[in-house]
């Protein structure tokens, strides 16, 4: 349906299926129900395979990582609250042909849409700011780029570490492990309130799988798409449909972790990165 520029936002099953939720919506605001007693499925937001993500380090002989969320802002950072299991793919039985949908969710964003993932490896760097001093002086001088043939573009020749920070470094998009952008804030440690240990990135929940720059990031299977601005209501750059929200602003949402202890995990961090990705 999204192939088609002229297609319909919505297909009549989905537009059935919305129309029963704010019926369902509409009934609980009569009812004046304390919240309690109106609970909301989560949705599942993530499903990765170790053997498509070897970079998960799961704990145990689990081989399988899901990620669940409440369609709904929770303190302390207004984010959705998440849930992540590890399982052994071959436990996974009685799997639900439907899974349970809500009836009201916060901002649509929420709510993501069923697709496929095809995970990528990509070499990510850390921001420029979690470097030595060194290596950023490095960094700011031209006559290394230009002696190392890098294709970089004559635009940054007064501030070439623009090029490392926009091109190589912080991968934007939804993506396991790898390095956190720090956009509004100096980089700072996250340390575990359980055992002390320094957590890593497990996984980022993306709002665009590529920013408004100048592209590099940008898939090859997805170039074309993503000189369009919107094909059938949808974002190339939104496949999930998911959005988060924070100050009007799409941030990403980060899940950190202690590698080998799954228990010792805090809320979601969330930062807002530059270029709005």
């Amino acid at each position: 349906m999204h192939a088609d520029p002229r297609g319909p936002q919505y297909t009549p099953q989905e537009q059935a299926l919305k129309a029963h939720h704010d019926a369902v919506f509409t009934e609980r605001l009569q009812a004046d129900l304390p919240p309690a007693e109106c609970r909301v499925p989560m949705l599942p937001v993530a499903q990765l395979y170790v053997r498509d993500v070897p970079l998960l380090r799961p704990p145990g002989g689990a081989d399988l990582l899901q990620v669940l969320w409440c369609p709904h802002d929770h303190a302390p950072h207004g984010k959705p609250s998440t849930a992540l299991f590890w399982r052994s793919a071959a436990d996974v039985v009685d799997v639900l042909a439907m899974p349970p949908e809500p009836y009201e969710a916060d901002y649509p964003g929420y709510a993501p849409q069923p697709c496929r993932l095809t995970p990528e490896p990509t070499i990510d760097y850390p921001n420029s700011l979690e470097l030595s001093p060194q290596t950023r002086q490095a960094l700011g001088d031209w006559s290394r780029w230009q002696a190392a043939g890098a294709a970089v573009d004559s635009s940054y020749a007064a501030y070439p570490w623009e090029f490392y920070d926009t091109e190589l470094a912080v991968a934007p998009g939804w993506k396991a492990g790898g390095w956190a952008p720090w956009g509004r804030t100096d980089p700072c440690p996250q340390d575990c309130g359980a055992c002390g240990a320094q957590m890593v990135p497990l996984l980022t929940i993306a709002s665009f799988e590529w920013d408004g720059g100048p592209g590099s990031w940008v898939p090859y299977a997805d170039r074309a798409a993503a000189a369009t601005s919107h094909i059938a209501g949808q974002n190339p750059a939104q496949p999930t449909g998911v959005e988060n929200r924070q100050h009007r602003q799409p941030p990403d949402l980060r899940l950190p972790h202690v590698p080998g202890a799954p228990a010792h995990r805090p809320g979601p961090v969330s930062r807002s990165t530059a270029g709005g990705s």
